[in-house]
């Protein structure tokens, strides 16, 4: 009687480790898995925080100041996103190794600052001790759509040899502002001088074409680069190229070729709106 009461105790106990074991599979493999979190689905999860919390708290805290709490880093969070331009779209990670106080971790993220896209993959080895917890990054592997520019090409390839993240999003924000910045100014003096500026690649192209409404054929291009270097100091870099018929430059080549210099000066002294916007003026009043 005794032993067949232990064989059923035995058999359970076998039958509840393989149904461990099978969960414990189960939520390795939801950890792999990509997480992707649209505006929908956060604004769920927090309402259904949000409601857990106005039933009874078994922690210490009271169910007004987890919701305090939550509110604070709702706008903790808001306000990061505001500030940085950054926005990340999806996240996943996957423990690939972990023994006693070392554990690796794969991480995938894609997000954008401004009208930026960025994926970023890369590994992070955590070191625990009694005191203290220590975290490396390493195998940074960075993507980003550069086009033509070699800058950012060459910008994003020392960022993932030097495998530093803060670096890079702190640089990635300044670039992104000031592409963002260009936008609205070419935005701005499109719609309030229709006639005269043109925008040949749109609103994220590099330059813009001033140009009376008279036939005169006289135009001028402000071109507004923004550079980056490799340790991801942002550079804004403009220039004034002219184009104008061959009877014109004969008549005035000396004020003409004098053009570039003068807006380069008013560069300096008014800024970079005030001077384009003052270009764009004598260009509409010329005759």
């Amino acid at each position: 009687m005794d032993n067949n009461i232990c064989q059923v105790y035995e058999d359970e106990i076998q039958l509840l480790e393989e149904e461990i074991k099978l969960l414990t599979e189960k939520y390795e493999d939801i950890q792999q898995e990509s997480t992707f979190f649209s505006d929908e689905e956060i604004l769920m999860s927090i309402n259904s925080l949000q409601k857990e919390f106005q039933g009874e708290s078994k922690g210490n805290e009271s169910p007004s100041d987890l919701k305090a709490r939550l509110g604070t880093l709702e706008t903790d969070l808001s306000f990061l996103m505001k500030f940085t331009g950054i926005q990340f779209r999806s996240h996943s990670k996957k423990t690939v190794e972990k023994t006693g106080n070392r554990t690796v971790q794969k991480h995938r993220l894609s997000g954008n600052c401004h009208s930026l896209f960025f994926q970023l993959e890369f590994q992070l080895l955590e070191m625990r001790n009694k005191e203290s917890v220590s975290a490396v990054i390493t195998d940074l592997n960075i993507v980003m759509e550069s086009g033509e520019n070699s800058d950012v090409s060459k910008f994003v390839s020392s960022a993932g040899e030097c495998g530093n993240l803060l670096t890079f999003f702190r640089s990635l924000s300044s670039y992104a502002e000031w592409c963002e910045h260009r936008r609205c100014a070419f935005l701005h003096f499109k719609s309030k001088y229709p006639d005269v500026v043109s925008l040949p690649e749109g609103l994220l192209g590099d330059y813009i074409t001033l140009r009376n409404p008279k036939p005169s054929g006289f135009e001028l291009m402000v071109v507004w680069k923004i550079h980056i270097d490799e340790e991801g100091r942002t550079t804004p870099v403009l220039d004034l190229l002219t184009k104008v018929p061959e009877r014109v430059l004969e008549q005035k080549m000396a004020t003409i070729e004098n053009v570039p210099a003068r807006f380069r000066s008013m560069l300096v002294l008014f800024g970079i709106e005030a001077a384009i916007e003052n270009l764009i003026k004598a260009v509409a009043l010329q005759n």
